[in-house]
């Protein structure tokens, strides 16, 4: 087979996707394809508005769900192993990913900015890819979670209700960081979103997470009017307080 004939999906389906089974990811449930997270930038001109060009990362690997460790973006065999990297860096920064990878499928050309001594960067075969416990470890250096109380509720599983929402990820980005800064000990945070970014849900979101992993007992949700509190119910979104609700007070600040 002439490997500069496939095509960038092909060298995916052949060669990408078989090292990361052999890593030993779960195909199912920790490896997405193709993955589209954001719709585009709005430009507005006059009377028109038009949507930029939507950031999709090849693959995005989890730990648990809406957990990302990993990102590897896949070119063509005509492309050098490293063709993809500064693309697959920039899509880590916007997603607080600190390892990413690109490949040819030749091998893959790794940028870790959790390396300690210094290399950064590496060229790897592709039966060297890192397990997920490998790439774990390295999150956790990342976001400095060093205890058995914070790498739990790190992991703690986020709240579905059938629905299939999923955060967007900046919501992702913001439950996983305030999740991980309490673990990690921090006891005053201020976390600013702006209108219709879907904070009653992240909020939600951090809460169930929070009380679920056993890291608080009680928690306050205050609102200053009755009209918000009566939008997250309607909205589906009151997990805590509807599920747990002789565990945590909820109070309406009238």
């Amino acid at each position: 087979m002439d490997k500069k004939k496939l095509s960038e999906r092909d060298i995916c389906t052949k060669y990408i996707t078989p090292a990361l089974e052999r890593a030993g990811w779960d195909l199912y449930k920790q490896v997405r394809e193709e993955v589209s997270f954001t719709d585009g930038r709005i430009f507005v001109k006059g009377n028109l508005t038009t949507r930029g060009k939507r950031r999709r990362a090849d693959y995005i690997l989890y730990y648990k769900p809406n957990i990302p460790i990993a990102i590897i973006e896949a070119k063509d065999n005509n492309h050098s192993i490293k063709a993809g990297i500064q693309q697959a860096i920039d899509y880590g920064i916007m997603l607080d990913i600190p390892t990413v990878f690109s490949s040819n499928g030749d091998g893959f050309y790794e940028h870790d900015r959790t390396a300690s001594d210094g290399n950064i960067e590496r060229e790897l075969a592709l039966n060297q890819f890192p397990s997920p416990e490998q790439l774990w470890e390295r999150y956790k250096r990342y976001k400095k979670i060093t205890t058995p109380e914070a790498e739990r509720a790190s992991t703690q599983e986020y709240y579905f209700d059938g629905s299939g929402l999923t955060p967007r990820y900046y919501q992702q980005i913001a439950i996983n960081r305030t999740v991980e800064a309490i673990a990690n000990g921090q006891s005053r945070i201020l976390l600013t979103m702006a209108t219709g970014t879907g904070k009653t849900y992240v909020a939600s979101q951090i809460i169930h997470r929070l009380w679920s992993a056993g890291l608080k007992k009680r928690i306050l949700f205050l609102a200053d009017r009755n009209a918000l509190i009566d939008q997250a119910r309607r909205g589906g979104q009151w997990i805590v307080s509807q599920q747990h609700y002789h565990d945590c007070w909820v109070r309406q600040n009238t």
